[in-house]
């Protein structure tokens, strides 16, 4: 039975709060919407096998110590090498892509979940990651130095076998996705858990609503919308999607609820949406007034 949207939330709620920096116990109970009786263990124990492997590959090449470039280098020839993760260009849109339980099984996945993988293998190999939102596509930074005292540290696309990139290179990159967008450095800025957790989700959502997948879309937005309580774009979804599946009491409080709120802020640009949502409240109106 997939996981209800409240149950998701709380789970990832309580991977983000549990000590360290691992993002693979929640990544894997995002992967639980899609394969409902999942059992993430034995796909942790990958993780920690990968991270000795890697380890064992540092401290020959480099050292734990050793130039940081080294260092990365010899995690990307356990990754991309020895064990053989790479980037699914061919079936980017496989939901596989994104539950990563199959990004380890079948060594392939779209940037976050591979970054995920490099992550958490990276620190155990020794080395400070941390996950970039940056548009589009998914990045790590790799940190110099100490916590204490931090060098600049290098930016790694693990979509690309662990490219380690320039500022040119993420300008280039940011064209690609909008050849109109700037690029500023707060794009390269840190990624939360909790964010990593919320965009995964996204990217899920927007893959079964494209496959008309609606009872796990709708199990994804609900999470979505108990992470992030105000979004109205979350709320509209959720209503849409009660639509879809003919839970139309569910489908009238949300649109109604979403309307309501959005006369309360400056967000109400798109008047053919908001007419399109009030056409949905008429006609849901009508159809649960039949039904009593």
């Amino acid at each position: 039975m997939i996981p209800s949207g409240e149950t998701l939330a709380a789970t990832l709620t309580a991977a983000d709060a549990r000590a360290g920096t691992d993002v693979a116990p929640g990544a894997l109970a995002i992967a639980a919407v899609e394969y409902p009786h999942l059992d993430g263990a034995p796909w942790l124990e990958h993780i920690e096998a990968f991270g000795v492997r890697a380890l064992a590959m540092v401290a020959e090449a480099a050292g734990v110590e050793g130039p940081l470039h080294a260092r990365v280098d010899a995690v990307n020839r356990c990754l991309f090498g020895e064990l053989g993760f790479h980037g699914n260009r061919d079936r980017y849109a496989d939901v596989r892509n994104s539950c990563l339980n199959q990004v380890i099984d079948r060594r392939t996945g779209i940037p976050i979940t591979l970054a995920i993988v490099y992550m958490d293998v990276a620190r155990r190999a020794g080395l400070r990651v941390e996950g970039v939102n940056f548009p589009g596509h998914f990045l790590v930074r790799v940190h110099e130095g100490t916590a204490a005292e931090p060098g600049p540290g290098l930016i790694v696309d693990p979509f690309n076998e662990g490219a380690i990139l320039t500022d040119g290179d993420c300008r280039e990159l940011l064209a690609q996705q909008d050849e109109d967008a700037a690029f500023t450095p707060d794009l390269l800025a840190r990624a939360s858990r909790r964010q990593m957790f919320v965009r995964m989700l996204l990217n899920l959502k927007r893959l079964y609503v494209q496959n008309r997948s609606f009872p796990q879309a709708r199990v994804v937005t609900e999470a979505l919308l108990a992470l992030s309580p105000g979004s109205l774009m979350e709320l509209r979804d959720r209503g849409l999607l009660a639509y879809h599946l003919h839970d139309y009491g569910a489908a009238l409080r949300d649109l109604e609820e979403y309307l309501r709120l959005l006369t309360l802020t400056d967000r109400n640009d798109d008047r053919d949406e908001t007419s399109q949502v009030w056409n949905h409240v008429k006609s849901l109106r009508r159809r649960v007034a039949a039904l009593n």
